[in-house]
C-alpha cells in the first residue's frame, strides 16, 4: 500500500508564521505583565507629593583665577513654590509646544514621540532628538541621573508611568515647572522669572515664558546671562513652535516683541562677570556631572583683568562700548571685557559681536604674501588702481609712490595690501584666515583684503597670539581643571601638539612689520616703552576702531564702537583703542623684564643655488629677478595715515625684488616641520 506523501510547502510556512506570531504574542504579554509589575512596585514606592516638593540641593559652581582667588559662585536659587492656578497659562502651553505636545494624551511615556526620535536619530546617524516626555524628565530630575544609558532609559520609563498613575497631569506639570533647572543658579519657573526678569514668574508674559521654556534644552547655552541674543534666537523658536501646536493664533505669534525684551541684572557685579558667563557655557562640554558642587580653575590673571577694566573705563570714548581680551601666546585668556559696565549690559562683545575689523585684518593679506615669497624690504607703488570695477583708495586721498612692504604696512596703505592681495589670490587669503582660527563668513571680492568682513575680536586676538607664538597655533582657552568640591578631579587640561599654520620665518617677518606699525606707523599712540607688535583697524565711516597687538610675554586686542553700528566721530584704531591697548599693558606686564621680540629667524630657502632656482626668484647668476607688474586695488575701510613721511624727502630707490614664489607651506608642511594633526 502506496503512503500519502508528506505536506509541505505553503502549509509549513502557514505553521511557522503562526508559532512566530504566538510567540511574539506570548513574549508581549510576558513583557507587559512585568512592566506592569514594575510599575505598580514603583507606584507603591513613590513618595508622597509633599515630599516630593522640597526643594532639590541643586548644583553650585565656584568659578576662580588662575591663583585660586574665586571670581564668582553660581548656586542654586529656588523662587516661591508656584500652585498650578498661579502658573501663567502661556508658561504650560509653551513647555508643553518645545518639550511634550502629547503631554495631556501619553500614559507617561510617548511611543510616537521614542519612534520620531528613534527615526530622526537613525538618519542623522548621531542623537540630535530626544523622546523624552515631560514626565521622564521630572523622573530623570528627581530620581535619576543624567548618564546616557539603556538601563537609565528602561528606569525612567516605568518611573514616568508611575509617576503619572499616582497623580494628575496638573500636579505633574506643577512639580516640574517648579523643580526644572534653567540655567544662571535658577530651579524652578519663579526663580528663573526673578533672576533673569526680576520679578515673580505669575505676572510672566508671552515673551518671558518662550525664552523660559527655551531654555530647558540647554540652560548654560540659551541662558540670558551667557548670551542674550541666542536666547531670544531660542525664544522666536518656541513661539512658532507654540503657533504651529495651536497654543497661540499666528496673529499673537507675529505680534510677539522679542526684541524688545530687556534681561534683568543683578546688581554690585564686576565686569569679570563677562569673563566668567563665557566660562560657564563651556562646562556642558567638559562633564557631565550635574548634582556635585564643582570648583572651576581658569586661566584668569587678578592684576591682568584689573589692568583691563581700568583702561576700559578710563579711555574709551564717550558714548561707545569697548571690548578687550588678554591671552598669553599659548591662548590662555588671562582677562576679558566685553563692555563697559555688565550691570547695565551682559553682551559680550569680546566674544559674541561681529563686526568689521579694518585695517587689522592686513595681517592676512601680509601673511599670505610673506608665505609666498614677498619680503619686508620689497618694494611696491601706491598710486590709483582700479579692481573689478573698484577703486579703492587710502583714507587721506594721498598716494606716496614707491614703498617698501614694511612702509606700506606701518602706514597702513590700503592700495599696497590689496596689490598683496590680488598678487597671492583673495582666496589664499581667505584660507589664511581661516588657518589662523577666523570661523565667521568670509567675502572672496577685493574689498576683503581691507577688512570688510565681519570677525569677532576673540578670534582676532587669537590670531595675532598664533604669530606671536612662530606661527603656532594659539587657539582661545579658559578653563585649566574642572573638580568636585570634594577634590575629585573631572577634567584636566593637557597640552595639545603644535600645530604649525606658517613656517617661523613667516611669523618673524610678520612680527618685523607689526613692530614697525607700531614704532613708526598707525600704531605709534600704543607704545609703552618696551618691544612691542601690533596693528590698528578703522572701519569706514569710523563705526569701529581695533588695535590687536602683542610683546613677548602677552597678546591682547581693543575694539571700540557702538553697538546700533552708527557713526563715532574722531574714532581711529591709532587713537583710543590704541591708548586703551597702551594702559592695559603698561599696567598688567608690570614688574616683568621686558624682553625682544623675535624678528630674525632665517629663511629656510636663502642662498639655493639648485638648478630651479629660477622658480623662487634668483637668476643663476645669484641675482635677484626682475619684479613683474602687479595689478591692485583698495578700500576706505582703512585708518588715518596721517603726516608721517617727509614728503619733501625724494622717494625711495626702487630696489629690486625676487619674483613670487610658490606656496611654501606645502613644501614646508612636507619637508621641513610636521604638522601634527588637528584635535
Amino acid at each position: 500500500m502506496a503512503r500519502s506523501p508528506r505536506t509541505s510547502g505553503p502549509s509549513s510556512a502557514r505553521r511557522w508564521l503562526v508559532r512566530g506570531v504566538q510567540f511574539v504574542l506570548i513574549g508581549a504579554a510576558l513583557g507587559f505583565i512585568a512592566l506592569a509589575v514594575a510599575v505598580g512596585i514603583s507606584v507603591a514606592s513613590l513618595p508622597s507629593y509633599e515630599e516630593m516638593m522640597k526643594s532639590p540641593q541643586g548644583q553650585s559652581v565656584v568659578v576662580r583665577a588662575a591663583d585660586g582667588t574665586e571670581l564668582v559662585t553660581v548656586g542654586p536659587s529656588f523662587g516661591r513654590w508656584l500652585p498650578y492656578q498661579q502658573i501663567p497659562a502661556t508658561m504650560v502651553d509653551a513647555m508643553k509646544a518645545v518639550e511634550d505636545r502629547r503631554f495631556d494624551w501619553h500614559p507617561g511615556a510617548d511611543p510616537i514621540g521614542i519612534a520620531r526620535s528613534v527615526w530622526v536619530n537613525w538618519q542623522a546617524g548621531e542623537k540630535v532628538q530626544g523622546g523624552s516626555t515631560i514626565t521622564q524628565q521630572l523622573a530623570r530630575n528627581i530620581f535619576l541621573t543624567s548618564r546616557q544609558t539603556y538601563g537609565r532609559k528602561v528606569r525612567e520609563i516605568i518611573l514616568a508611568l508611575a509617576i503619572e498613575r499616582k497623580f494628575t497631569k496638573r500636579a505633574i506639570m506643577e512639580l516640574y515647572l517648579n523643580r526644572v533647572y534653567f540655567g544662571g543658579g535658577a530651579y524652578g519657573i519663579d526663580a528663573a522669572s526673578r533672576k533673569f526678569f526680576g520679578h515673580s514668574a505669575t505676572t510672566l508674559s508671552l515673551e518671558e515664558s518662550a525664552v523660559i521654556a527655551g531654555l530647558v534644552k540647554a540652560p548654560s547655552r540659551y541662558a540670558p546671562s551667557s548670551d542674550p541674543l541666542r536666547a531670544k534666537s531660542r525664544a522666536r523658536i518656541v513661539i512658532a513652535t507654540m503657533a504651529d501646536s495651536g497654543a497661540i493664533t499666528p496673529a499673537a505669534a507675529a505680534a510677539a516683541d522679542l526684541d524688545g525684551l530687556r534681561f534683568a541684572v543683578e546688581a554690585a557685579q564686576g565686569d569679570v562677570r563677562y569673563f566668567t558667563d563665557w566660562v560657564l557655557t563651556q562646562l556642558d562640554t567638559l562633564t557631565d556631572e550635574a548634582v556635585e558642587p564643582l570648583e572651576v580653575v581658569t586661566t584668569l590673571v587678578t592684576a591682568h583683568q584689573a589692568a583691563a577694566e581700568l583702561a576700559v573705563k578710563t579711555q574709551a570714548l564717550p558714548g561707545t562700548q569697548a571690548a578687550i581680551v588678554a591671552m598669553r601666546r599659548d591662548g590662555a585668556v588671562t582677562a576679558m571685557v566685553g563692555g563697559r559696565d555688565y550691570v547695565s549690559s551682559i553682551y559680550n562683545r569680546a566674544v559674541v559681536a561681529r563686526r568689521q575689523p579694518g585695517s587689522s585684518w592686513k595681517l592676512f593679506d601680509y601673511l599670505a604674501a610673506l608665505e609666498n615669497g614677498v619680503t619686508p624690504d620689497d618694494v611696491y607703488v601706491d598710486e590709483p588702481l582700479t579692481m573689478d570695477g573698484w577703486s579703492p583708495k587710502n583714507s587721506d586721498n594721498r598716494f606716496r609712490g614707491q614703498v617698501t612692504v614694511r612702509q606700506a604696512f606701518a602706514l597702513s596703505v590700503n592700495t599696497v595690501a590689496v596689490q598683496l592681495a590680488a598678487k597671492v589670490g583673495f582666496d589664499t587669503v581667505a584660507e589664511m584666515a581661516r588657518r589662523f582660527g577666523i570661523s565667521t563668513p568670509i567675502d572672496r571680492r577685493p574689498a576683503m583684503a581691507l577688512g570688510t568682513s565681519d570677525v569677532t575680536l576673540l578670534e582676532m586676538t587669537g590670531a595675532y597670539a598664533s604669530v606671536a607664538a612662530g606661527g603656532v597655533e594659539a587657539r582661545p582657552w579658559a578653563i585649566q581643571r574642572v573638580t568636585t568640591a570634594r577634590g575629585t578631579l573631572l577634567y584636566q587640561r593637557e597640552a595639545e601638539a603644535p600645530r604649525v599654520l606658517v613656517p617661523p620665518f613667516v611669523a618673524a617677518r610678520m612680527t618685523d612689520l607689526l613692530r614697525a606699525a607700531v614704532e613708526t606707523g598707525t600704531g605709534r599712540a600704543a607704545q609703552i616703552g618696551r618691544p612691542l607688535a601690533g596693528k590698528t583697524g578703522t572701519t569706514s565711516s569710523n563705526k569701529d576702531g581695533w588695535f590687536i597687538g602683542f610683546t613677548p610675554d602677552l597678546v591682547a586686542g581693543v575694539w571700540i564702537g557702538r553697538d546700533d553700528a552708527r557713526r563715532v566721530p574722531g574714532l581711529a584704531g591709532g587713537r583710543a583703542p590704541a591708548r586703551v591697548f597702551g594702559v592695559f599693558m603698561s599696567k598688567a606686564l608690570t614688574g616683568t623684564v621686558a624682553s625682544e621680540l623675535n624678528t630674525e629667524v632665517e629663511d629656510p630657502l636663502a642662498g639655493a643655488v639648485e638648478p630651479d632656482n629660477q622658480a623662487y626668484g634668483i637668476s643663476p647668476d645669484g641675482a635677484p629677478l626682475p619684479p613683474e607688474p602687479v595689478p591692485g586695488a583698495s578700500d576706505p575701510a582703512s585708518d588715518p595715515i596721517g603726516q608721517i613721511i617727509d614728503q619733501t624727502a625724494p622717494p625711495p630707490a626702487k630696489a629690486p625684488r625676487a619674483a613670487a614664489q610658490p606656496p611654501l607651506n606645502e613644501k614646508w608642511l612636507e619637508g621641513v616641520i610636521k604638522e601634527s594633526p588637528t584635535k
